[in-house]
């Protein structure tokens, strides 16, 4: 790849690296239908809870399904964000094991720059919004703006085109990577509002169990997913968020194709069958459980955006996401002399900063867990807010370089 790492006393190294590329192109095509189902999903939920037939929405939201005497008579709301999202956090641990084991960041020095810039754009927009919200009671959403939606990300790179560098892309997927590992870290240990031991102790029978046999290589439908479904119940009953469990499914899941089996590793076939089923159902149905939320009309949207918490939230997304991910790339980079390409420049990195404002899923899951009803309608309206701002602004000047990078490239 053109941009380096340069030192005096050892070969350069990329800043922007290229690497399996056909891989991530098929993650880049499933998640950009998974981003735009997620936005038709949204659309219709915020139509439909500002429409005369609101109620309706808000009463399909609280029906109750489930065996009540496993404790889980849950309304349809709560079934998409702790039972759905734990597919999606399950796709992210394979891809984070994946990564971490055979991918990119298995190599410290070529991991540096996307997790430096994921930890940036975690610290930065927290402390932003904690300076606004904070004094105001809005403390416990500090982690509100701090993930990036990698599916709604995607799905406006696909709108921008094919001409931006494929180093911009991967950058993208390796932070939003280190993005979900961080938001599994925040959500199991700020974000669980009570401890029960023993179904946390319980929940590693299972899980165990489960390890043993995908360690053996083991693909039987019939034996894993009622393991991995007595794992999420029991870590549901513990009070840490269910979602967890997906993670810790995942972390099990060896990345290296088993002895006796086939050249596919159970990671990479497991991510495969369940990608399509996590952008495709699990995401877009939890926005639709989730984005439909009241506006007031254009007054009541201004006046839910000046209050303390929603302004910190957007302030996070659109300021401190951006500076946060800018400000740890230029330091990683000015300390270890790294450069960047011939060609791509930092208002490159600047846009794609700004696109790592959209925050969607993950922000939405927070504020659920963070705050009240009345806190979480106000959440719900600066994520919102805030994503299709971001959205905007990166593609302008996304939009722009692309046409930059196209007409090098005709030169050429």
């Amino acid at each position: 790849m053109p941009g380096t790492f340069t030192t005096p006393s050892r070969p350069a190294r990329n800043l922007f690296y290229r690497s399996e590329a056909r891989r991530i192109a098929g993650i880049l095509r499933k998640e950009t239908i998974g981003g735009a189902l997620l936005l038709a999903a949204a659309l219709v939920a915020l139509v439909w809870a500002n429409s005369p037939w609101a109620q309706t929405y808000e009463d399909l939201r609280a029906v109750e399904v489930g065996p009540a005497a496993l404790h889980l008579d849950l309304d349809l709301a709560t079934w998409a964000a702790d039972g759905l999202l734990a597919i999606f956090f399950f796709v992210a641990g394979l891809e984070l094991k994946r990564e971490f084991v055979a991918g990119d960041l298995r190599d410290l020095r070529r991991a540096a720059v996307p997790v430096a810039a994921a930890f940036g754009g975690v610290v930065v927009p927290a402390l932003v919004y904690l300076a606004i919200a904070g004094g105001a009671g809005g403390a416990p959403g500090w982690a509100i703006p701090t993930a990036t939606d990698i599916a709604f990300a995607l799905a406006v790179l696909a709108v921008i085109g094919r001409a931006l560098p494929d180093a911009l892309r991967t950058f993208l997927l390796t932070l939003a990577v280190v993005d979900d590992l961080i938001a599994i870290v925040v959500i199991a240990l700020f974000y669980t509002s009570h401890l029960a031991v023993l179904p946390l102790l319980g929940a590693l029978v299972p899980l165990a169990v489960f390890a043993v046999l995908v360690r053996r290589g083991v693909r039987a439908w019939w034996l894993l997913p009622p393991l991995a479904f007595a794992t999420w119940a029991l870590v549901h009953a513990s009070g840490v968020h269910a979602t967890v469990a997906g993670v810790l499914l995942a972390l099990t899941v060896p990345v290296a194709a088993h002895s006796g089996g086939d050249a596919t590793g159970l990671a990479e076939h497991f991510e495969h069958r369940f990608r399509p089923l996590s952008a495709g159902v699990a995401v877009p149905v939890f926005a639709f459980f989730s984005a439909g939320v009241s506006l007031g009309g254009l007054s009541g949207l201004a006046g839910t955006l000046t209050e303390p918490i929603a302004a910190g939230i957007l302030a996070g997304l659109l300021i401190g996401k951006p500076l946060g991910i800018l400000g740890a790339t230029w330091l990683v980079a000015r300390f270890t002399r790294a450069t960047l390409d011939e060609g791509l420049g930092w208002i490159d990195m600047a846009g794609l900063a700004v696109l790592s404002g959209i925050g969607f899923t993950v922000s939405l899951l927070i504020g659920e867990l963070a705050f009240g009803a009345a806190e979480v309608a106000q959440v719900k309206v600066a994520v919102l807010t805030g994503s299709v701002a971001a959205a905007l602004v990166a593609m302008v000047i996304l939009r722009l370089r692309a046409r930059t990078h196209a007409a090098a490239l005709q030169r050429h």
